[in-house]
């Protein structure tokens, strides 16, 4: 053992100097860290920490999860199946965790979600300790404001890929930026074993973004070397080592997989809009900005600042001798992270095919230079104006969301006025709380005055009133549950003109394939139609398919499931008088 790798040894045995560093306010700080992390990331999701824990939701958490719970029935890792026919359209990262929350807690909707939780909550805590090791200060505020976004609270809790990939994707950046701090090649492990992680969540779009992301940044620093150095031999072979078995196998046993998932659902999804989800060029931005409530007038300033160090910078490295004494010279970090936060933004906006969840990996670097801006500008404060943005947008969130189980009540129409006076008054009160805060006690409340809002926003959604209401607007569980309770009922299902989440969240919680009448055309047994109800015009031309389609066969009404406006039909079999 060389002297500096005894010295490295020596820090962390007992009395050694990283346990010299770790103060009680170091400990109350983590502490903190902890508890609203487990919080925000598991009320409402887990069952033992609280809420009511809504059904799967659309129409890729049930498909998804469906995927994991075959793959573990025919205890088969290589090849995606849903309803006994291969699923090519993702890797296998996200159906190899959701199958071990199986085995260890049972197939339920909230253990589909756990991958994506667990993922969200190790990203979180990384964001701080990354922060406390190169950005000291700032650690606590960029955690908890990144765990406290939109966009993480919601896709933390989704069964789907998205957090698959987003979270070892940042992780892995992190890493990147911390070898280049430091020049040490174990942060370089990090680039390659998450991006081997998040390549077998997504596919190459992991490590194509890592790769112009960086190939970006060293061509605005003139560091073409970091190219070179980048590419570590044994990081090479352990990305291949993890990413290549899976993708062999799958391929040998499914010869159509390189045309489905690559050329189909990478180059085509991209190209074209054969998946029709169009969305305009500008679409991005308001997504962004919904991304990071309520921190969007932080994030948007903290962007900005960060842009305007970087030209800066960039002015600087041109012209040294002009720009003497510059305070942020030689700081890449905001540069990083400002090219990290816009490329994928402007990447998927020429997409012809764009979800909120192809830009989830640009939310991390905005909600980091938040943490760090705050820090920055903790001696003289926030500017008053931006202070009072902020806290109109979290008083405008918690307005929103007092009005949203009365929306939701009337389908869709405005709440009574009442409602919306009371909504509108109490979020104005609360902006008032967040001001009147920080200005009496300094920009370090920020935080948990910010904070508080977005809890009592989860708790008053996802308690158990409004979180019923939301699972049985929005899930399909509790009318699979009433279709399993009816007397006498046929055992298959089937879909008429319903939505795909209802097809799929029925197939789920059935754990059956659900036909749709019109693509699979009609069941010859018996069986429970679940259709969507139409009024006036729609009504009667439904009706009239649905008699065409059932011509002969005799059905009748069951019940009408009012949250989604669907009706259930008892069908009788092919011959059969009754039903």
């Amino acid at each position: 053992m060389t002297d500096t790798q005894s010295e490295t040894w020596k820090r962390y045995l007992p009395g050694g100097a990283f346990w010299q560093q770790i103060t009680a306010a170091t400990v109350a700080e983590f502490a903190t860290l902890i508890a609203f992390t487990t919080f925000f990331l598991g009320y409402g999701l887990i069952p033992w920490l609280g809420g009511s824990v809504m059904g799967l939701v659309g129409a890729d958490e049930p498909r998804y999860a469906q995927v994991a719970r075959e793959m573990l029935a025919r205890r088969d890792y290589i090849t995606p199946v849903l309803y006994g026919k291969p699923w090519l359209e993702k890797p296998a990262l996200y159906y190899w965790r959701a199958m071990f929350a199986f085995k260890d807690f049972g197939v339920h909707g909230w253990s589909a979600r756990l991958p994506s939780a667990e993922f969200a909550w190790i990203l979180v805590v990384l964001i701080y300790l990354h922060m406390r090791r190169f950005r000291p200060g700032g650690q606590l505020d960029a955690a908890l404001i990144t765990v406290s976004c939109a966009a993480v609270i919601g896709f933390a809790r989704g069964a789907s890929t998205d957090m698959q990939l987003a979270a070892p994707f940042c992780i892995g950046m992190l890493g990147w930026y911390a070898w280049y701090e430091t020049d040490k090649k174990f942060w370089l492990f990090d680039l390659y074993f998450f991006g081997g992680a998040a390549t077998l969540a997504k596919g190459p779009v992991a490590p194509f973004l890592a790769g112009c992301i960086i190939i970006i940044f060293a061509a605005l620093r003139r560091e073409w070397s970091l190219l070179r150095r980048t590419i570590w031999i044994p990081g090479i072979l352990l990305y291949l080592a993890m990413v290549l078995p899976w993708f062999i196998a799958v391929q040998h046993r499914n010869p159509q997989f390189v045309r489905v998932f690559f050329l189909q659902h990478n180059l085509e999804r991209f190209a074209t809009d054969r998946f029709r989800h169009f969305q305009p060029i500008w679409y991005y931005l308001p997504v962004m900005g919904l991304a990071v409530m309520p921190w969007i007038a932080l994030a948007g300033s903290a962007l900005w600042d960060a842009i305007r160090n970087s030209f800066d910078e960039w002015k600087v490295r041109r012209n040294p001798d002009r720009y003497v004494g510059n305070p942020r010279l030689g700081d890449a970090f905001p540069e990083f992270l400002v090219v990290w936060a816009i490329f994928p933004v402007v990447f998927f906006s020429f997409s012809q095919s764009k979800l909120p969840g192809y830009i989830l990996p640009a939310v991390p670097p905005i909600t980091i230079l938040c943490g760090d801006y705050l820090n920055r500008v903790r001696k003289t404060g926030l500017h008053n104006r931006l202070l009072a943005i902020h806290s109109l947008f979290v008083g405008t969130l918690v307005a929103g969301a007092l009005m949203l189980p009365q929306i939701l009540i009337r389908n869709g129409a405005a709440p009574p006025l009442r409602v919306i006076v009371a909504a509108v008054v109490v979020g104005l009160a609360i902006a008032v709380m967040v001001m009147v805060t920080v200005l009496r006690f300094g920009l370090a409340r920020l935080r948990i005055a910010t904070l508080i809002p977005v809890a009592l926003i989860l708790v008053f959604l996802l308690g158990t009133r409004n979180g019923q209401l939301l699972d049985q607007k929005y899930s399909a569980r509790t009318l699979a549950h009433e279709l399993v309770a009816l007397p006498d009922a046929p055992h298959a299902v089937a879909v008429f003109r319903a939505r795909r989440d209802v097809q799929y969240g029925l197939a789920f919680y059935l754990n059956e394939r659900v036909p749709n009448y019109e693509h699979a055309g009609v069941p010859s047994g018996a069986h429970l139609l679940v259709a969507q109800e139409y009024h006036g015009a729609k009504e009667q031309a439904a009706q009239a398919a649905l008699k065409k389609l059932l011509a002969g066969r005799s059905y009748e009404p069951v019940f009408l499931y009012r949250p989604q406006d669907l009706m259930v039909y008892r069908v009788a079999a092919v011959g059969a008088t009754e039903p």
